[in-house]
């Protein structure tokens, strides 16, 4: 179970992780959720219908890992589609940036939750919807790192280039990150399939 995830009897999955896995998948969510921002709980006294009718943003993110979160849904090309991208974003980044936040508190709740042995080492065991919901994070945070380092669609393919990066170069950890992340979410994945 060392460094990937297993399917559990109950529809679920584990995975052994050490006290410095811990804490870095702990800090990118954390860091994620500030990427995102708060949410928009309504008041003391508001009505919480108000909020499901409440209207987002209808411009898109200047921030690029923003960008790549919430993407565009017609493209740019034309004015009809920028229109349309507008619309369609007005009425659902907010609740897309709901999920975001609920997907990374998951993954920093799990893990705050979790009992280290004296080893520093914990096993991390995940119900069927917390699997979810790290899925997404995971996701989220492949998604932010890999804009951050500038990792193209056509690049998704070379990994091997991410591995020959030297030491020296100051993308390294984050470039490490992104491969472990990679393989966290691809072992997640296969535990999930039939």
């Amino acid at each position: 179970m060392a460094g990937h995830f297993e399917a559990t009897p109950d529809g679920g999955a584990a995975v052994a992780l050490d006290e410095v896995e811990i804490a870095i998948l702990r800090s990118l969510a954390v860091q994620l959720l500030e990427l995102i921002g708060p949410g928009d709980e309504p008041a003391e006294g508001e009505d919480p219908l108000a909020a499901l009718f409440a209207e987002g943003p209808s411009e898109p993110p200047t921030d690029p890992a923003l960008a790549r979160l919430f993407p565009e849904a017609y493209g740019d090309e034309d004015s009809e589609l920028r229109a349309a991208s507008a619309e369609f974003r007005r009425f659902t980044e907010n609740d897309l940036r709901t999920r975001k936040r609920k997907d990374a508190l998951t993954v920093v709740r799990t893990l705050d939750a979790l009992s280290v042995t004296e080893d520093g080492d914990a096993v991390l065991e995940l119900t069927g919807d917390q699997c979810r919901n790290w899925l997404g994070a995971l996701n989220d945070l492949r998604l932010t790192i890999g804009t951050r380092l500038e990792v193209s669609d056509d690049d998704e393919g070379e990994a091997g280039s991410l591995y020959r990066l030297p030491d020296s170069d100051p993308r390294k950890p984050m470039v490490m990150a992104y491969l472990w992340l990679g393989a966290l979410q691809e072992t997640l994945v296969e535990t999930l399939m039939p």
